[in-house]
């Protein structure tokens, strides 16, 4: 590993520094990303965001500044060298680029497409500060990977020694995926276990092609199978492997990571009706078992007038899909304003560039349905915004006497997750909190010495890189309690 990638005085950095005096490269405008135009792409499943051109790229990457003291990347849950790997960008070195990126971030090409950046390392650019757009990180890190994978220059994983120590991994998601690749890195025999028929967890089952295309997916696990990563899929870790058969097969730790997989809904009248769905089960009906394509036998409601609750991530991936699906009106109803929309505000807006109606300050009370036990018509509260909560949002308030029918024949609910409840009921001795994640120390370490957890299933709720984060810490910590027990007498 080369120390000449990242070294903040070596001399081809110092000319690039030299070459544009800040000033001038403050004023470059931020890179705008090319997308499919939204009367095309709402009648296909491709990528929206098309990726920046190579000249993008280069002009972008020319704006940083190269901080000596880069807020960014304090702002990155796994700690990506970001000015490094930007520069390398800068003077055409796409391979030493995704090196770079390799050494934190086990999914560069995800994470540079589905990562909320301006809440993490782009919210902490210094050109926020001179009241500027900040770089396109996100744009670049997707660029790095995608041109990397394509001209057949990705950083090839480092030979390791192997420790011939085995650990297993349950759930193939970001957490896991990350936590797979730190501990192959470092030498151990990694074999991850997923519950369904593809690897990729929440990458695969939750986020539609157009936001993240299985292919890119597909290329980040390969990588992580060229370290020497093991895959079990249709592997049900609790019921068709226990805890205690891991153990006996000579398993030395055991990072979970089962996501948070079981919909939350409302407790409001009519939710059992037909047509009302859990975004959980709708996106993974499509993204996974090809629902509502040629020849798939799995099946899935087709509305015209469609209702997605929920003003996160999920609620846009859920209304951007059922446009997909042929719906003439998807219509997101929140119960907060716009300001208040956890949504990366890119979705929002490609949302509404498709067609999304939004209505916002209204909450659904029931859900009306016909002599079939079809859903008709939804009751909605109108709503205001009272005293800013714990979180610092506004609480919203119902509007006494206020309400609105509006119809629909398709509902989909998307007002969060709870963590999948088979891990904690199966293992005795597993302490557990009251929202149903594991406990765990600083360590990510659970009540039980070989089981360490992450993501999902102890945030009940978080972001991919969040996910990556704890996979990294949790490596850290597992190899390095291993090794010691190891070496002791």
């Amino acid at each position: 590993m080369s120390d000449e990638l990242t070294d903040r005085n070596a001399p081809w950095r110092c000319e690039l520094r030299a070459a544009l005096p800040a000033g001038e490269r403050t004023a470059i405008p931020r890179a705008v990303m090319p997308m499919l135009p939204p009367e095309e792409r709402v009648h296909n499943n491709e990528e929206v965001n098309m990726g920046l051109t190579p000249q993008q790229a280069v002009l972008e990457a020319t704006r940083c500044l190269d901080c000596p003291a880069p807020g960014c990347v304090g702002g990155c849950p796994v700690g990506i060298d970001i000015p490094s790997f930007i520069k390398n960008i800068q003077r055409g070195d796409i391979g030493g680029a995704a090196t770079v990126l390799s050494r934190s971030s086990a999914l560069p090409a995800v994470c540079g497409r589905v990562c909320p950046q301006e809440r993490q390392c782009e919210s902490r650019c210094i050109y926020l500060k001179m009241k500027k757009e900040p770089v396109a990180i996100g744009y670049l890190e997707r660029y790095a990977a995608d041109t990397a994978r394509a001209e057949g220059c990705m950083a090839e994983p480092i030979p390791h020694r192997p420790l011939g120590i085995k650990v297993g991994v349950v759930g193939s998601g970001p957490a896991g995926l990350s936590f797979a690749g730190e501990m192959a890195a470092r030498g151990f025999d990694v074999t991850v276990f997923e519950a369904l028929h593809e690897i990729g967890g929440v990458l695969k089952y939750g986020i539609p092609e157009f936001r993240l295309p299985n292919s890119v997916v597909d290329s980040e696990l390969s990588r992580l199978a060229s370290m020497g990563v093991r895959f079990e899929k249709d592997t049900v870790v609790g019921k068709t492997l226990s805890y205690d058969d891991l153990v006996n097969a000579g398993f030395s730790g055991i990072f979970v990571a089962s996501g948070a997989g079981l919909p939350r809904f409302m407790g409001i009248p009519g939710e059992n009706l037909n047509g009302v769905y859990s975004s959980n089960e709708y996106l993974t009906r499509i993204n996974l078992m090809g629902a509502g394509r040629p020849g798939s036998m799995t099946p899935v409601e087709k509305g015209h007038r469609v209702i997605v609750v929920g003003g996160g991530n999920t609620a846009m991936d859920s209304v951007r899909t059922a446009r997909r699906m042929g719906a003439e009106e998807a219509i997101i109803v929140y119960r907060r304003s716009m300001e208040e929309m956890p949504a990366r505000v890119e979705e929002i807006h490609h949302a509404q560039q498709e067609g999304v109606t939004f209505m916002t300050l209204h909450n659904p009370i029931a859900y009306i349905g016909d002599d079939s036990g079809h859903v008709r018509l939804v009751l909605l509260q109108k709503m205001r915004l009272g005293e800013p909560d714990a979180s610092g949002r506004r609480s919203p308030e119902p509007i006494e006497g206020e309400t609105v029918e509006i119809a629909a024949d398709e509902v989909i609910v998307s007002v969060g997750v709870s963590p999948n409840p088979l891990i904690p009921s199966s293992i005795n001795g597993l302490e557990v909190t009251r929202r149903g994640t594991l406990a765990v120390d600083e360590h990510l370490r659970t009540s039980l010495p070989l089981l360490y957890a992450g993501g999902d299933i102890v945030r009940g709720g978080a972001t991919v890189i969040l996910a990556m984060g704890d996979g990294r810490r949790a490596a850290q910590a597992m190899a390095e309690a291993i090794l010691a027990e190891r070496e002791q007498p």
